[in-house]
């Protein structure tokens, strides 16, 4: 036999061998009899002599006692819930635009509809609400019902009735209406005061319209006591005071309850921090407590009466704190008066005073002194507690007037004219830096008043500059920025018209440095006037 037919013989009984082998090995191992192929389902037998083998259940993965527990309060909470919230939809007639008057003979070469083919232009708009009473009293948001002339709301168990506006409150977003309906779940009402942080919260409403009606959404409270949002159609008597979660809230959730795990309702949303308009993580609600407020002047008297001191006010800063002495930063400050009979004026509260307490009530934020005081009854006697210069206090007792009467302002005087003799024109160049302050001034000459729109009876020095890198730069306009430049008026209650007045009442700051300005802008609402305190350099 040849070398080359032995070499084929020898790899013949080796691939023979390794075949035997392969059998057995594969019969030792209990390889599956049968193989689904991903693509036609192709079944392939291995004749090994054993029967399917049957798939293993993927064991059950152990859950947290914990979070089964908080599942299943979430699923009860919102099963409790639904049934009180309901869908409301509103419409608006608005007034058609005129079609303009055409000269006889022209009207066949415009093809402009007639009023019957107009006809009104109507705006539909939703929101949501829940059932507070089983007699069919709903709270919503003002904004979901204001100036509609139809209301329906609709349930969950898909009924439908047409609801009355009861009463509507622009200055905190709160408006009842009422349906005729049997067989309602009030919702549960808890308490805002008490509610904390990090608190657990759901949201349900319905977001986007009719597609995602009865919507649920779970989150946090993220924190209290917001306020000064730039929200549409608010104004200086908007009273915000909201709730911040991070539940997601879209339009059309407007009304609806912000619920904890207890089911109680904590707060009415509102509103949505959003540049696109839908939620990017920061939800506004009206607290509960602030609402029943509301809800209960709504339901007796079809309006809400509030009562007044008769101040201008505004958030207490770094350097007022420290000017009367407080520990911390809190309470809020008197800007001005409403009138020249103002109540707290007459009571003894000066401008600059920094409100912190009412009847004993610590009042720490603007909002929350409203509300106190807004809630009272026109003709009521209050105890008002504020912080004066050098860590004085004093306590004033003033009797509330009605808040629309607190609006009046007193106009200035005619008979105090602007002049230039009086207020140092000539005396000094123009455009003079006080580098204390860190700002230029010019006085207020009777052209510039002209200019800037100034009344009768304002005597001071025009901001023309301030110093960016100056104490007064976050806290006065200056001509060079957009607005009108602020006028000061006063420092350390000494009247200043010249630049040389100026310099001297600097030299007399209050404690840790700090003066007290008063100064006036055109721009400003109502008074016009503010407190400014600066901490010289």
């Amino acid at each position: 036999m040849s070398v080359r037919s032995l070499n084929w013989l020898k790899f013949g009984g080796l691939v023979g061998l390794a075949f035997v082998l392969g059998i057995t090995f594969a019969g030792l191992l209990d390889l599956p009899q049968t193989s689904l192929a991903q693509g036609g389902g192709t079944v392939t037998h291995f004749v090994t002599g054993r029967s399917a083998a049957k798939p293993a259940a993927a064991p059950a993965l152990p859950a947290s006692r914990t979070l089964v527990e908080l599942s299943e309060a979430f699923s009860a909470v919102a099963e409790h819930i639904r049934p009180s919230v309901v869908y409301i939809k509103s419409e608006r007639k608005e007034r058609v635009a005129q079609v303009p008057r055409l000269p006889k003979g022209f009207e066949p070469f415009f093809n402009f509809p007639t009023p019957q083919q107009r006809g009104p232009i109507i705006e539909r708009g939703s929101g949501s609400g829940f059932v507070v009473s089983a007699d069919g009293y709903i709270l919503t948001n003002n904004h979901v019902v204001d100036g509609a002339q139809k209301v329906t709301v609709d349930l969950l168990d898909r009924r439908s009735f047409p609801a009355m506006v009861v009463g509507t409150d622009p200055a905190t977003d709160v408006a009842v209406i009422k349906i005729d309906a049997r067989g309602l779940t009030p919702a549960s009402l808890g308490s805002s005061a008490d509610t904390r942080i990090g608190e657990w919260v759901l949201a349900v409403g319905n977001p986007l319209g009719d597609n995602l009606t009865f919507t649920v959404t779970s989150g946090i409270v993220s924190a209290k006591g917001r306020g000064r949002l730039q929200l549409p159609g608010r104004t200086d008597r908007s009273i915000q005071d909201f709730i911040q979660t991070d539940a997601a809230i879209n339009p059309g959730n407007s009304g609806g309850p912000l619920v904890n795990v207890r089911g109680e309702v904590i707060g009415i949303n509102s509103a949505i921090a959003s540049e696109t308009g839908y939620n990017q993580g920061y939800g506004f609600a009206i607290p509960i407590d602030l609402a029943k407020q509301v809800m209960d002047q709504l339901i007796k008297h079809g309006k809400v009466d509030r009562a007044a001191l008769g101040v201008f006010v505004n958030e207490a800063t770094a350097n007022d704190a420290a000017y009367v002495g407080l520990p911390d930063i809190r309470g809020v400050k008197i800007e001005s008066f409403s009138s020249e009979e103002s109540p707290a004026r007459k009571a003894g509260l000066e401008m600059g005073d920094i409100i912190v307490a009412i009847d004993g009530q610590p009042v720490e934020y603007t909002a929350q002194l409203q509300q106190v005081v807004g809630f009272r009854h026109p003709g009521e006697t209050v105890k008002v507690e504020v912080a004066r210069k050098g860590g004085v206090r004093k306590t004033f007792e003033v009797r509330l007037i009605s808040a629309a009467a607190s609006t009046e302002v007193s106009p200035a005087s005619n008979k105090d004219q602007p002049d230039d003799s009086n207020n140092g024109a000539g005396e000094e160049p123009a455009g003079a830096a006080v580098r204390p302050l860190g700002v230029t001034v010019t006085p207020l000459t009777s052209a510039i008043a002209g200019q800037l729109e100034v009344p009768a009876g304002i005597h001071g020095l025009v901001v023309q500059k301030v110093d960016q890198d100056g104490p007064a730069a976050e806290d006065l306009n200056s001509a060079e920025g957009n607005g009108a430049p602020d006028i000061i008026l006063s420092v350390e209650g000494q009247p200043v018209r010249t630049t040389a007045e100026l310099r001297d009442a600097l030299k007399h700051p209050g404690p840790r440095g700090i003066v007290t300005l008063v100064v006036y802008n055109a721009q400003l609402p109502q008074s016009k006037r503010r407190v400014v305190r600066v901490q010289l350099r």
